[in-house]
């Protein structure tokens, strides 16, 4: 029986973020982007999601390489934590790879790991599969999409991507490569669906530039820009109206800094002589000729904005009369976060100015529109929407659909299950090990569902711990219980309730003594079942208890 193409996503999928996709044939197997994720608001002191990579783990051996799309932390951000359990080399563009070996010298990684830099139009054979890069336009330089040639047919991966007729380093999405594999016949598309609920199409990065220079224009106040770091050609933008104004600009934020650096030493951005100038030295500078290019679009709060607007910036403090500008939108979670740090620079009596107030940003995510123009050109056997959730999946689907294509060959996936494609077929098949590795700190997966649980139940109700002497003789208290207590009641306003809970515990302790039942396990949770039935009958809450018992 002929082998089939396995494509299983690792992530990405019925979420927003963490996108890593495995394409398996016979005894080779690539990997393309390797993502992470956010904490969502009920992971309590995770500080990032990273894919479970068991199955690649499983497979070391098949593992010819790594494939990148461009350097957002969705889609590279994970490669530290992954490149620790499996190693291959990595195959990227120039920037991307600049931003991936600042990422694995952090990790001390830098030196076991091979990383190969692309161009577009180049291809790269790994065991059967070779693949074409294919560039693309995105709010990151050095995008490209992917043509997988397969052993049964093209696959196309546009990665993250739009259509920018006017992009200003005057590259557009390669359409023209696109249409001519479409022409030829295309397996599968695996589509973007980020932006898919959105009518039209993507506006030009163009019309930023439009907007910064009419505020930046004419203004005598100090300017301080935040955008997203990964966003060369607008920090490109930025610099260039600060030359043209006659302004110098510093940066500030480590992310900032690093992308200054390496987007131009690969000579990604152009700095005009004598424009930069060191946060140290800014202050040396009329107010009304700097421009501050800052970290801090989401609201961070260890973000050079942030401590900006609260005083904890070194360098720079907001002042009455200062302009911001915020050139980004908000992630969806984010939106609390960049609230408040508004609300502080206008405490502070600056002037904010962000998205909703002038045209500051535009989604580097493909619309309705552009999609459809993809779906044309490429004309797909099969379509797998990928880069969404569920509900972006669907409307995906249902515009292919609306595109003429079968509603049979389209094909919605998860993560972990299987995507089996011949020439002619394609269908779910089983699963494989897939989900979230939770870090925290330098811990990677100790931190799983049970201690998560264990967080909520702190952070809602609090702790009680009982603490119990008993003598080694014959059982007796000696001392206590002493009741402590952590996030549950303020004791000293609640000494009532505390005699209450220490004579409840001495009554199922002295209960088990009169049973002989003296092993730890039932005089813990006859303590525990007793204050945890008093408490929740008197007042509704049920705090997590910690029966401690010593014998002396």
């Amino acid at each position: 029986m002929a082998e089939k193409l396995k494509i299983i996503p690792l992530g990405g999928l019925n979420e927003i973020g963490k996108n890593i996709t495995v394409l398996e044939y016979g005894n080779d197997m690539i990997v393309v982007d390797c993502g992470l994720g956010f904490p969502e608001d009920d992971m309590y002191g995770v500080d990032l999601v990273v894919p479970d990579v068991t199955y690649l783990v499983k497979n070391r051996q098949k593992l010819r390489g790594f494939f990148l799309t461009h350097g957002h932390e969705d889609h590279i951000g994970g490669l530290p934590y992954v490149l620790e359990q499996v190693n291959a080399p990595l195959h990227t563009t120039r920037l991307t790879a600049g931003l991936i070996q600042i990422k694995l010298e952090e990790h001390d990684l830098l030196e076991t790991t091979s990383i190969f830099t692309h161009e577009a139009g180049e291809t790269v054979k790994a065991g059967c599969f070779k693949v074409e890069f294919i560039h693309v336009n995105h709010s990151i330089a050095d995008a490209v999409a992917f043509a997988i040639h397969t052993p049964v047919g093209v696959v196309i991966m546009t990665g993250d991507f739009k259509i920018d007729p006017t992009p200003l380093d005057g590259r557009i999405t390669d359409l023209a490569r696109l249409g001519a594999l479409g022409n030829k016949g295309v397996l599968a598309l695996l589509c973007d669906s980020t932006n898919v609920e959105r009518e039209g199409y993507t506006a030009s990065e163009i019309k930023v530039a439009k907007g910064l220079d009419g505020l930046i224009n004419g203004c005598d106040k100090r300017i301080i820009v935040t955008t997203f770091a990964s966003n060369v050609d607008r920090i490109q933008a930025i610099v260039s109206l600060a030359a043209k104004h006659g302004r110098k600009v510093a940066v500030t934020g480590r992310s900032m800094e690093n992308m200054l650096r390496v987007s131009t030493e690969l000579g990604y951005m152009n700095v005009p002589k004598n424009t930069l100038v060191d946060i140290n030295a800014i202050k040396s500078v009329p107010k009304e000729k700097q421009i501050i290019i800052t970290t801090g679009s989401q609201g961070e709060n260890m973000s050079a904005l942030y401590r900006m607007a609260f005083s904890g910036h070194r360098q720079v403090e907001i002042q009455p009369g200062d302009r911001v500008l915020i050139s980004a939108s908000a992630i969806p979670g984010n939106e609390k976060t960049i609230s408040a740090v508004i609300n502080e620079l206008y405490r502070k009596g600056a002037e904010v100015i962000y998205d909703k107030l002038a045209d500051l940003h535009v989604s580097g995510h493909a619309c309705a529109e552009e999609l459809k123009i993809v779906h044309a050109l490429v004309k797909p056997k099969f379509f797998i929407p990928v880069h969404g959730e569920q509900r972006h999946l669907k409307r995906h689907a249902e515009l292919a659909r609306e595109m003429g294509m079968d509603p049979n060959h389209i094909i919605i996936g998860d993560i972990g299950r299987v995507i089996e494609l011949s020439r002619n077929s394609a269908k779910l098949a089983g699963t494989v090990p897939a989900g979230k590795m939770l870090v925290d700190g330098l811990g990677v997966g100790d931190v799983g569902s049970v201690v998560l649980r264990d967080r909520k139940h702190l952070a809602q109700d609090g702790m009680i711990v009982v603490v119990v002497n008993l003598s080694a003789e014959d059982g007796s208290i000696l001392s206590g219980p002493d009741i402590i207590t952590r996030g549950f009641v303020y004791v000293k306003e609640s000494g009532d309730l505390m005699e209450e809970l220490r004579d409840i515990a001495a009554d199922a302790v002295e209960s088990c003594i009169r049973h002989r039942t003296m092993d730890w396990a039932t005089v813990k949770a006859s303590v525990k079942s007793s204050l945890s039935n008093y408490l929740y009958k008197n007042t509704k809450r049920n705090p997590m208890i910690l029966p401690v018992i010593m014998e002396i």
